[in-house]
């Protein structure tokens, strides 16, 4: 087996702090039956999800409780979250995303355009977890340096076999 299928085998695992508001969360159960190391800390904002060796941090949040409780008091914790996390993703989490739901991301949207908060609707718990793990690992430093070499190395590839290339290549020893 090469050495890259063995990476991708192995399995990888990584340290999370979370709000300590998430410590009974079905999330936290998950990360820490896939045996990550789960830390809890009072110092971040209420519902943060931190892989800090990736540098990516999440804020979950409910559809349906923003539609109750009103958005501005969530909208300044929004704006205390992308203050302190340069690499910043609101997890909007609703088991249908209906015409409210899309809504209120539209008003999150506008609110935050411009700035380093990506917004990504999820159903379930698991999904959520899954994006999380899955952004969290393609952003961890050994893995982006090797995915950055794998697409240099495929679009090396692509500009070689193009028969564009190929026709340029033979116009030019036309031309000489």
């Amino acid at each position: 087996m090469t050495e890259s299928g063995e990476q991708e085998q192995s399995r990888w695992i990584t340290t999370v702090i979370m709000s300590t508001a998430l410590q009974n969360h079905e999330i936290s159960t998950i990360l820490q039956r896939q045996q990550h190391r789960v830390r809890y800390s009072e110092s971040v904002e209420i519902g943060s999800v931190i892989f800090s060796l990736s540098g990516v941090a999440f804020i979950l949040a409910d559809a349906q409780d923003l539609l109750t409780t009103g958005e501005e008091q969530f909208f300044k914790r929004i704006q205390k979250f992308i203050k302190i996390h340069r690499n910043s993703f609101l997890v909007l989490s609703a088991a249908l995303h209906g015409p409210e739901e899309w809504d209120v991301m539209f008003r999150i949207q506008t609110r935050f355009l411009g700035s380093n908060l990506r917004i990504i609707p999820v159903h379930n718990t698991p999904e959520t977890v899954k994006l999380m793990l899955t952004i969290a690992k393609v952003t961890s430093k050994p893995r982006a340096d090797d995915i950055r070499h794998k697409m240099a190395m495929t679009k090396a590839q692509i500009i070689e076999n193009s028969p564009i290339w190929k026709m340029r290549q033979e116009y030019q020893l036309h031309c000489n």
